[in-house]
């Protein structure tokens, strides 16, 4: 009995949580992509972004806040196939990536 309430007070602490978070992302309404480049540089917003992005050189983080997915290209033309971040979701960016698009 003890076990079956704990269980059911961790679920609903879990769900809550995530409809908590989900609501806010909802909420702010962001369409946008934020790029994380160095501890020593600002983050670099695009905001509504669509089309090809050139990224910067030191780009580290790609975080997509859109309700789209976006793909990491390697050259900064988005010609080649690439990495597909997933909205509410980041990524790594390799080392050398050129741009993304929305």
């Amino acid at each position: 009995m003890r076990r079956t309430r704990i269980f059911a007070l961790a679920l609903g602490s879990a769900l809550l949580a995530g409809t908590a978070f989900s609501g806010t992302a909802a909420a702010a309404g962001s369409d946008e992509v934020v790029v994380f480049r160095t501890e020593l540089s600002p983050l670099t917003v695009y905001e509504d972004p669509h089309g090809c992005h050139k990224l910067p050189a030191d780009a580290h983080v790609l975080t997509n806040r859109t309700d789209r997915p976006v793909t990491v290209h390697a050259d900064p033309f988005c010609l080649t196939p690439g990495l597909v971040v997933q909205p509410g979701y980041g990524s790594h960016v390799p080392p050398g990536s050129g741009s993304f698009s929305a």
